[in-house]
């Protein structure tokens, strides 16, 4: 950390980096770590690190033979460990250097699965609340091991000294920090003994902290995970589990899944949520990694389509980023995310095969994501597609129990296609299916793979119509002359307009018109206007055979009745666009400028037209 002697370096000769560490720990608060908060997450990542090197050196020590004691008292913070220490060597190589590789660091990093964290630049992030920094060690390796002392300062000076071996008489580190006026938000006692609590509450190692005002130490981790425990019931346990992820997250779990995967050492719970979320919102989900909090975003460590759930996991086999902030895209991480995600799966095939009180509650909230789901699962899909709800002319119901009474179910394409046809195919008893939420269609449509007997087909104008009976030959003769001006009046729609009869009667009429249909209509009309001559008289004729929509009036409802009874022209054509701009407006799509241009003078026109009568 120190500078070279520029002066004495030969010209042409290589040179070394000089490091500034005030612009290395600016680098490191504004964009590795999150939180100057982390620094405690450090100190308490080097000292288990440290125990677990001790547990090396002597593995029949007791499990708690070793452990990690902090405190705090507004003036200085101290991290102290009964680890393996350091030697004076050591205090060179890993405190003295940064990104230096030396063959003990290379062999230590071969051994990386056994620590949480990386050797020498985490003690810098303590520069993030202190200007100094006092390492006092001695190592379990020798034993009359001196003590060594390693002070450094925040403007990157330092200072190595062997002291006897009383002034630590039991090997292991104590790190003290003298905080800076500006960090007590970070280092005052109550908030350091909270950061012990939220870093460190799973650690295997005792750990305890004292706020120097005379009283016991307060254990920060005093029980193990609740998942490490073991309970008289198996319902106290499921009781227990619940309890803690209310404690995590904050609601009562619809239910506990526990996740157990050996080969990674990775053991938790997933909590499922009791309400639905967002579609694509996911959440954070707490990760330790041996004990210690990494993160409580972890987003990665689930598939897309698990966002029903939160977990907190504990894990020995998963790599953290180099902020151990998150994790490490990796093979492992990869193999445990699908790991999970059957734990998930068979989660719900048990509640499906063993409490159907369960599995309404949860559909309730999670139809969608299990929708999702079951699009790419064939499992899920033969399991939960006849229990999922849907849309129906039936009202919400499940795919089962509408094909009872719909042997042939017809789907929309969309939603507001359901809603122009739902009224009127209810009435003439046809099964329809709204296929315009998210899956929803593409599930319809694997239903014959549950159920063979039922067939399923995409709901087209024709089809419903086909289902409308049509009039009377005298009804129709007489009506000629009102179709033909309702026709004319609504050619700028590209629309047709029937005569049929169909219940509701209350419906004067029905638009049937496609999203797709539309768009190809608009597409044509800008062709045609931005061609001319022979290419025009082409796309011309080829609009001329682009779907049309169709007003279909319904001769049973009287104000249709009257209004084919009109004989004055321009009020029947009035009629025919109020109707319309009616029958639009109850589609429930967008309407387009002219047609809202219609909907207000067409009003207005029989307004103004009653008006005259009554006068």
């Amino acid at each position: 950390m120190t500078l070279p002697d520029t002066a004495a370096t030969p010209a042409g000769a290589d040179r070394t980096f000089q490091v500034d560490l005030r612009g290395l720990v600016d680098l490191l608060s504004h964009h590795l770590y999150s939180s100057p908060r982390v620094y405690l997450r450090e100190l308490l990542q080097n000292a288990v690190d440290a125990l677990t090197a001790r547990h090396g050196l002597e593995p029949d020590a007791p499990a708690d033979a070793f452990g990690i004691r902090l405190y705090a008292d507004g003036a200085v913070v101290r991290v102290e460990d009964d680890g393996v220490g350091l030697t004076e060597a050591d205090v060179h190589t890993f405190l003295a250097t940064i990104g230096r590789s030396s063959k003990r660091a290379e062999r230590i990093a071969e051994q990386r699965g056994d620590f949480i964290g990386q050797f020498g630049i985490g003690l810098l992030s303590c520069f993030l609340v202190a200007d100094e920094i006092h390492v006092l060690s001695r190592s379990a390796r020798t034993p009359d091991a001196p003590a060594v002392e390693w002070r450094g300062r925040g403007d990157g000076s330092y200072a190595v000294r062997t002291l006897p071996a009383s002034a630590r008489p039991r090997p292991g580190t104590t790190v003290t920090l003298t905080p800076r006026a500006d960090t007590g938000e970070w280092t005052r006692p109550a908030r350091v003994h909270a950061l012990a609590r939220h870093f460190g509450s799973l650690l295997r190692h005792p750990v305890t902290f004292d706020d120097g005002t005379g009283g016991p130490g307060a254990s920060v981790n005093p029980e193990p995970a609740p998942w490490a425990r073991t309970y008289p019931t198996p319902g106290a346990r499921s009781r227990a589990l619940a309890a803690y992820g209310e404690e995590v997250f904050g609601f009562t779990p619809l239910d506990t899944i526990e996740l157990d995967l050996p080969a990674v050492g990775l053991k938790g719970i997933a909590c499922v949520l009791p309400e639905a979320v967002p579609t694509g919102r996911r959440h954070g989900h707490r990760v330790h990694v041996k004990g210690m909090l990494l993160s409580e975003q972890a987003e990665e460590i689930l598939p897309e389509w698990a966002f029903f759930v939160r977990c907190v996991v504990d894990a020995e086999s998963l790599r953290p980023t180099a902020s151990r902030e998150s994790l490490y895209e990796d093979d492992t991480l990869a193999a445990v995310r699908e790991a999970l995600a059957e734990r998930l799966r068979a989660w719900i095939a048990r509640a499906a095969a063993s409490d159907p009180d369960l599995l309404a509650r949860f559909l309730q909230a999670h139809h969608l994501a299990v929708k999702s789901l079951a699009v790419h699962d064939d499992e899920i899909l033969r399991m939960l597609l006849p229990w999922l709800p849907f849309e129906t002319t039936d009202g919400h119901a499940t795919l089962d129990e509408f094909a009872r009474t719909h042997r042939t179910v017809l789907v929309t394409s969309s939603v507001e296609e359901f809603r122009q046809v739902a009224a009127i195919a209810s009435a003439a008893g046809l099964g329809v299916v709204n296929g315009g939420y998210t899956y929803d269609r593409e599930l319809v449509h694997r239903l014959p793979e549950i159920r063979p007997e039922v067939s399923v087909a995409d709901l087209d104008p024709a089809t419903l119509t086909a289902h409308l009976d049509p009039v009377d030959r005298e009804t129709e003769l007489a009506a000629m002359a009102y179709l033909a001006l309702a026709r004319d009046a609504l050619a700028v729609f590209d629309c047709d307009v029937a005569l049929r009869t169909f219940q509701p009667a209350s419906a004067p009429a029905l638009l049937v018109d496609s999203r797709e249909a539309r768009h190809e209509r608009t597409r044509s009309q800008l062709a045609r206007e931005q061609e001319g001559g022979l290419w025009g008289d082409i796309l011309g004729a080829l609009h001329q055979e682009a779907p049309r929509a169709q007003l279909i009036l319904n001769q049973l409802n009287p104000l249709v009745r009257a209004a084919v009874a009109i004989d004055e022209p321009e009020l029947a054509r009035t009629s025919a666009e109020a109707l319309y701009g009616q029958a639009a407006m109850l589609s429930r799509r967008p309407l387009r400028p002219s047609e809202s241009s219609l909907i207000n003078r067409s009003f207005l026109d029989l307004l103004a037209h009653a008006l005259r009568k009554d006068s």
